[in-house]
């Protein structure tokens, strides 16, 4: 029964990879917005239409 205490030990924690940040312009952040805003209102109308249980998300 000693055996199983080494299987179950908790693991080490990983390290962070570090994180990739990208900074845009004004212009580009509002055209970005625009087009998720455009995206999520397309599919918004799109799911009125389905029956209800085919509606994805």
């Amino acid at each position: 029964m000693t055996e199983t205490t080494d299987r179950f030990k908790k693991s080490p924690r990983r390290a962070k990879t570090p994180v990739k940040r990208v900074s845009l312009s004004a212009e580009a952040r509002q055209a970005y917005e625009d087009l998720v805003r455009t995206r999520d209102e397309r599919e918004r109308a799109y799911g009125q239409h389905l029956p209800a249980d085919n509606k994805g998300k």
